[in-house]
């Protein structure tokens, strides 16, 4: 399949809501990733199966794992700068990436990855929140944060490093913890960094096993609930 490169990395507009609310940064990804990434997950799902009548839910899964597990491979090269902005900038493209890939293994379990509760599962997957009553709250508040015109110049009396660091600790939060490791490996002047593609791939990996055992056997309505 073709790359579709203006949805490989987050949007100019996600970056700029999620660096005027670093606090939210996770929720704002979730929401956008769903908005945006939800209909090509489904799309992809409706024409593999489509290409392979009978094709089994686990199988079509773990394609879309070992996809986007290769994508979280390359993705701390994507930024090609080195301190904290290009750090930051890895860690999201991350988050980003493992965001689709949920999706993508939602939509496997014909689960609509379009739906407003993928959201809430996004941030409990990936965990952001513990529960998904505490995730709903969030995302919720995010949501107002993102309609109110005030949003945008949330963070005009503070310093960019300061947001930058607060915005990259967040997202390397949501990609897991050694991606938070690799951060602060390459934000340190001289740290070798030495997780690389292999944090990466791990991080991805166990967060697609935990996909997996909520969507394989869970129904679609019953998920918002856990």
């Amino acid at each position: 399949m073709v790359e579709d490169e203006t949805i490989a990395t987050p949007p100019g507009k996600l970056w700029d809501r999620m660096k005027s609310d670093p606090q939210y940064a996770p929720e704002h990804l979730a929401l956008e990733a769903v908005r945006r990434l939800g209909p090509q997950a489904r799309d992809w799902a409706e024409r593999s199966r489509a290409a392979q009548p009978g094709l089994p839910a686990d199988v079509l899964a773990e394609r879309a794992t070992k996809r986007f597990r290769t994508h979280a491979r390359l993705s701390g090269a994507v930024s090609g700068a080195a301190g904290l902005p290009g750090a930051v900038v890895d860690v999201g493209v991350l988050a980003w990436t493992q965001a689709r890939m949920v999706l993508h293994i939602a939509a496997a379990y014909g689960i609509d990855p379009t739906h407003p509760d993928r959201a809430t599962d996004l941030l409990v997957l990936q965990k952001v929140h513990k529960a998904a009553e505490t995730a709903r709250t969030a995302l919720g508040v995010a949501a107002g944060r993102e309609r109110a015109s005030a949003l945008f110049a949330r963070a005009g009396g503070t310093p960019m490093a300061g947001v930058m660091l607060r915005l990259g600790l967040r997202l390397a939060q949501m990609a897991g913890v050694r991606a938070a490791k690799r951060m602060v490996a390459k934000v340190v002047p001289g740290a070798a960094v030495v997780l690389g593609t292999w944090a990466n791939s791990s991080a991805t990996t166990s967060l697609a096993k935990r996909a997996v055992e909520i969507y394989r056997d869970t129904p679609p309505r019953a998920l918002a609930a856990q």
